[in-house]
């Protein structure tokens, strides 16, 4: 292994879950900020969590209206 061309190794970075959450990780960063952790992620959790944060879940929904309202595509000859 070649010496002074791979990044610092922090064995205790920590890590930020918007739920508030910390806890530390080995890492290449002293810290990192993170969306979903063991603590909000649904699977863990068993509740079903909805996270929307630029609007997707409402842009979908009226992309799904606008393409009920449109005809079907043009018969082939």
């Amino acid at each position: 292994m070649k010496k002074d061309i791979h990044p610092t190794y922090h064995p205790a970075a920590t890590a930020k879950c918007a739920c508030g959450n910390t806890f530390k990780v080995g890492s290449t960063k002293p810290e990192l900020n993170v969306e979903i952790c063991s603590a909000c992620h649904p699977f863990y959790t068993g509740k079903e969590k909805l996270i929307d944060t630029a609007g997707r879940v409402e842009r979908f929904k009226k992309m799904v209206e606008k393409g009920k309202g449109m005809k079907k595509g043009k018969k082939s000859k």
